[in-house]
């Protein structure tokens, strides 16, 4: 055993994030950590990286009880963390990243020969040896950094490495190789504590499986393999399916084309792709990270320039590279990365979701924060905000639950098509389902819907109408009711599956 928490406690004002947590890890595992958005995961990551020290209970770390006083002291300990959003300095190269911090040293110079020697041995360990140190980070796609983030771990000589959601920004063919590296690790008897919402990847690499809900550690030491899903949904939710999608309204009814997108193109991203989006209809785009899909939402937005092709709301053609165009036209865009593209983490909850109608609050030069707070308000009670309190900063939020922020700053506004971007990447069974009965809610009042999600059942259980995109081009379009997930998974996995190849 290397890793004992004990009846560990630990609260904020209003809130009891952890409220008796119980965890064992033994070296070489693989334990997986299960539980809603709000369960309390992501403060006992930061309880076991000495970001927080617990109100009571005890934490044993190979057998000693400890309190990590600094994330530098846990890492001295072992303990390493590679969080969701991997905390690596673009402008500095592999190996600088690697041993960052603890850059080895003689009379006071850094020692860069022997520093990219050792950053090329570990990456040897992690099976990359093909990653050169002196590469600036920047070069490396999503893969490519999850890497060197491992590297600097074993840098530290970790005993145990957390992983916070390690595939969510990966793409198929590059999960199975994560895989094939925390394999190697555990057989060189480290432990890993792998955090993910995605049961089939906790099926196929974990060991032992502990679910928190509410802060509590309601089951622990289950057989990942052999615990049956349905057992540990209810365990985290209540619920007994992972998937729980509203109905489908019956019947036809003939709605109006609202988007319009003609031979839109640019280069390097995707190209001549043309689709329509119907008031009340949910359209949804399956494809591989790197096929062009997030691109696409973007330039429809006007985030990124079209450099061929027209996009049209209602018969009246958007400015190109326009924002202020494509939301004065009535279109909201939750996107993918919300900590960088979507949220002021400083700010409270309030000021977030009313940041796309500020205007409607101001009067004379001066913000009714009260009006505010109530619309706010009003919006987290319709989402199940958790916690409620609209004026706590939206940064203490944990991932789902900012994306309910994101999502209902358009709920306040006149949307009339709302582009969604891997909506529920990060977020829990229980705070997805919730999720699709906003989006659900918003077609039957006529807002139409273009979401891209990497899980094909979503997209499937969601869509009224589906586009398989691959390689920058629109493959296959359907009726959601039409293609199975087998036959989607053909079509976005044929052809070159090169992703994010390094320059």
């Amino acid at each position: 055993m290397v890793l004992r928490l004990t009846d560990v406690v630990k609260t904020f004002p209003g809130v009891r994030a952890l409220d008796g947590v119980e965890l064992e890890v033994r070296a070489g595992e693989v334990h997986c950590l299960l539980g809603q958005n709000g369960a309390g995961k992501s403060t006992l990551i930061k309880v076991l990286s000495g970001v927080h020290r617990p109100d009571s209970g005890q934490v044993e770390w190979l057998g000693q009880p400890v309190s990590f006083a600094n994330p530098q002291a846990a890492m001295k300990a072992g303990i390493a963390t590679i969080y969701q959003e991997l905390d690596l300095v673009d402008d500095l190269s592999v190996a600088e990243n690697a041993f960052l911090g603890h850059e080895p040293r003689r009379l006071g110079f850094i020692r860069r020969g022997h520093t990219a020697r050792r950053t090329r041995e570990i990456l040897g360990r992690l099976g990359h040896a093909e990653i050169p140190p002196r590469r600036l980070v920047r070069a490396l796609p999503a893969a490519g950094k999850q890497i060197v983030s491992m590297a600097r771990a074993l840098s530290h000589r970790a005993r145990l490495i957390i992983m916070d959601e390690p595939s969510a920004v990966l793409a198929h063919d590059e999960v199975g190789n994560l895989f094939r590296i925390i394999r190697e690790l555990t057989t060189q008897g480290i432990a890993v504590i792998y955090i993910s919402h995605r049961l089939e990847e906790i099926r196929e690499i974990g060991d032992r499986v502990t679910v928190l809900k509410d802060g509590r550690t309601t089951a622990a030491n289950l057989s990942a393999r052999d615990t049956p899903t349905r057992d540990l949904v209810s365990r985290m939710t209540g619920r007994s399916i992972e998937y729980v999608f509203p109905d489908r309204p019956t019947g036809q009814p003939q709605h109006r084309d609202l988007l319009q997108v003609t031979g839109l193109g640019r280069a390097g991203e995707f190209a001549d792709v043309s689709l329509t989006v119907r008031s009340g209809e949910i359209v949804g785009i399956a494809g591989l990270v790197g096929s062009g899909r997030s691109e696409l939402l973007e330039t429809i937005y006007g985030a990124r320039r079209a450099q061929t092709g027209t996009v049209r709301m209602s018969g009246r053609t958007l400015r190109p590279g326009s924002v202020h165009a494509a939301v004065k036209a009535g279109i909201g865009m939750a996107p993918e990365e919300r900590k960088s593209q979507a949220l002021l983490l400083g700010e409270p909850i309030y000021r977030n979701v009313t940041l796309a109608t500020f205007g409607r609050y101001a009067r004379l030069g001066f913000t009714d924060a009260g009006r505010e707070r109530a619309e706010a308000d009003r919006i987290a009670e319709t989402l199940e905000l958790r916690p409620r309190d609209v004026r706590r900063p939206v940064r203490t939020l944990s991932g789902g639950n900012q994306q309910k922020v994101v999502v209902g700053r358009w709920l306040l506004g006149d949307t009339r098509l709302l582009l969604l971007d891997e909506p529920t990447r990060g977020v829990d069974v229980g705070a997805r389902a919730e999720l699709y009965q906003v989006i659900r809610a918003l077609a039957a009042r006529g807002v139409g819907v273009l979401l891209v999600s990497s899980e094909v059942p979503e997209v499937l259980g969601l869509a009224d109408r589906v586009l398989v995109m691959r390689e920058g081009r629109i493959v296959r379009e359907a009726p959601a009711g039409e293609l199975d997930e087998d036959t989607v998974l053909d079509l976005v996995m044929a052809g070159s599956l090169m992703e994010g190849v390094a320059a």
